[in-house]
Order: C-alpha cells, then sequence, then structure tokens
C-alpha cells in the first residue's frame, strides 16, 4: 500500500575527509541527478576538516538549492576547545538555512528559531523531544541505536517531525583522541588531516582477523553499513517519514533511488536489497539496532 505522505529522503552529511574536489563534485552530482530532498552540508567529525570545503561551500549550497533540494547546516557533535566552539557559533549564526544541531551547545545558541536535532543528541523519550520542540526544533534525527519499540513509542508522541537513518556505516563513538593519527604515530595536533587517507573509515579489525570497527579521525563507526530497506515499510507506518541516506564513497545516486522505489511501493524488497548489495561496495548488512538485537546483526524475516 501507498502511504498516504511521501517519504522524505534526506543526504546526510559527508562524514569521512573527502578530497575537496571530490566532495563538491559529488554534491554536483546529487544536485543534478539525485531524487533526494533535502541534503546535509557541514564538518560533523573534525573543524580542522572543514577548511578542506570552506571555498566551496557556498557553490554547493547555491547548486542544490537551484535544484530543488532543501539545504541544511550540520554543526560539530563534539566540542573539546575554544576553536571548535566557534565553529559551532559561526554555524548557528547562519540564517539562510537550518542548522542541525549535534550537540547540546549547538541546541543552547539555536533556542528560539527553528531548528533541527541531529543524532547526535540523545533523544530517548518524549520529555525530551517535547522540550527541544519547546525551544524551537522542527524536526529530528533520532539517535542510531533505538529498535522499533522506541521509535514507535516516540513517533505517536512526537511534536516535531522524525527522522531515521536508513543507509550508511553507524557512527559509534566520537573521542579526544585521533585514532587516524594516532594509526601513524602522529598527534592530534599536528595529524595533517591523514584522514584523508581512509575513504570511508579505516578498518579495525579484532586480533583474530575479524571485521569489528572502522575509524574515521575521532569517530569510531561500525564495521557493518545500516540497511533498513525491509523496514522502511514500518517506519512509514509509524509516521516516521524522514529516511536519511549516510554518504558513502560509492554511487549515492541509485542508492537513493532504490530508497524512493521502495517507499513508494513501486520496488520489492528482495530485489531493493539485491541492488543495494551490487552497490554497497562489500559492505556487509546489518539491521540489529532496529530489532533490538547486536547493531552488527542482520536480522532476516525468517529470525
Amino acid at each position: 500500500m501507498t502511504p498516504a505522505k511521501p517519504a522524505v529522503l534526506v543526504l546526510g552529511p559527508v562524514l569521512f575527509a573527502w578530497a575537496p574536489e571530490a566532495w563538491r563534485d559529488f554534491h554536483f552530482r546529487i544536485a543534478d541527478e539525485a531524487d533526494v530532498d533535502c541534503v546535509h552540508l557541514g564538518e560533523v567529525v573534525c573543524w580542522k576538516r572543514s577548511a578542506l570545503y570552506a571555498a566551496m561551500l557556498e557553490e554547493v549550497a547555491e547548486r542544490l538549492k537551484r535544484a530543488g533540494k532543501e539545504v541544511v547546516l550540520s554543526s560539530l557533535a563534539l566540542i573539546m576547545n575554544k576553536a571548535e566552539l566557534e565553529a559551532v557559533q559561526a554555524v548557528a549564526a547562519r540564517r539562510d538555512a537550518l542548522v542541525e544541531a549535534n550537540d547540546m551547545a549547538a541546541a543552547a545558541l539555536l533556542a528560539g528559531r527553528p531548528h533541527a536535532i541531529g543524532p547526535y543528541v540523545n533523544v530517548y523519550n518524549e520529555g525530551t523531544l517535547a522540550y527541544l520542540a519547546g525551544r524551537g526544533a522542527i524536526r529530528a534525527c533520532l539517535p542510531f541505536e533505538l529498535p522499533e519499540a522506541s521509535l514507535k513509542a516516540l513517533a505517536a508522541a512526537s511534536p516535531v517531525d522524525l527522522e531515521v537513518q536508513v543507509f550508511g556505516r553507524v557512527p559509534l563513538a566520537l573521542s579526544a583522541r585521533c585514532y587516524a593519527a594516532r594509526a601513524r604515530e602522529r598527534s592530534k595536533d599536528d595529524c595533517r588531516i591523514v584522514c584523508r587517507e581512509d575513504g570511508d573509515g579505516l578498518a579495525v579489525d579484532t586480533l583474530d582477523g575479524a571485521a569489528f570497527l572502522a575509524v574515521n579521525g575521532t569517530q569510531t563507526l561500525s564495521s557493518t553499513c545500516a540497511c533498513l530497506i525491509a523496514e522502511v515499510g514500518d517506519l512509514l507506518a509509524m509516521g516516521i517519514r524522514r529516511l536519511r541516506l549516510s554518504p558513502h564513497a560509492i554511487d549515492m545516486v541509485p542508492v537513493a533511488e532504490v530508497f524512493r522505489a521502495v517507499a513508494g511501493a513501486h520496488l520489492d524488497v528482495a530485489e531493493a536489497d539485491v541492488r543495494l548489495q551490487r552497490l554497497a561496495d562489500g559492505m556487509p548488512f546489518a539491521n540489529g539496532f532496529f530489532h533490538g538485537a547486536a547493531g552488527a546483526a542482520f536480522v532476516g524475516e525468517t529470525e
């Protein structure tokens, strides 16, 4: 059955330190070809990376807007020093786009005017949603680890539009230390943005050689790729219409097409899964958090 209200496809901020030209060209193609409604720009992980894209940010934002995409500016998820606080203050001061707060300090700076709440803010209950809405939040991307029962409870009582990440590695933690720099025997202060070498993250295996995590500068991510293509119908049925795709160095245009087709009941989930597996460049899929299982697990229909 086609949902009464169409899904809103959201492309989250690029979490990785891509080459500036690659970052620009990726968003240009999203503007010209991707069937998404909203695109997030801005640095979430490490403020040093923002200098890579600063000269291109306005051009990219304008290209996206001309293509009919809503542009949202995402803020840092961890503030550790004065420079990072100033970076968040600068984003919060913008009035030409909706700003997403990924830290409560950013939410405080945005209080009193419309803004979004990002998935790094711990929104676990109805009271928190009501409090944030009372301070100006108009939408919230819920934390990555919430199970279906919690999503349903929040959706039933939410005064704001809710969003859930349905594709991409899951951010697990942020640290004061830079793992990418340490892996190259460099200090965080003298990292020289070495995370640019890691593409979609630096793979971390166990001593037995099993895939464990991915390192993205100061951030740890799942080694698996969260994929809730089979759960899209459940999310829409509970009233969560905003579906977030987290960018990776794969072809995100057809990824968006697959999610759009499933959300509109134009593509069978089994076929959609096959297509996404082909596009995912070997990243194994997981949906454990949604089903109340280990996050790295994949729970199929028969489980």
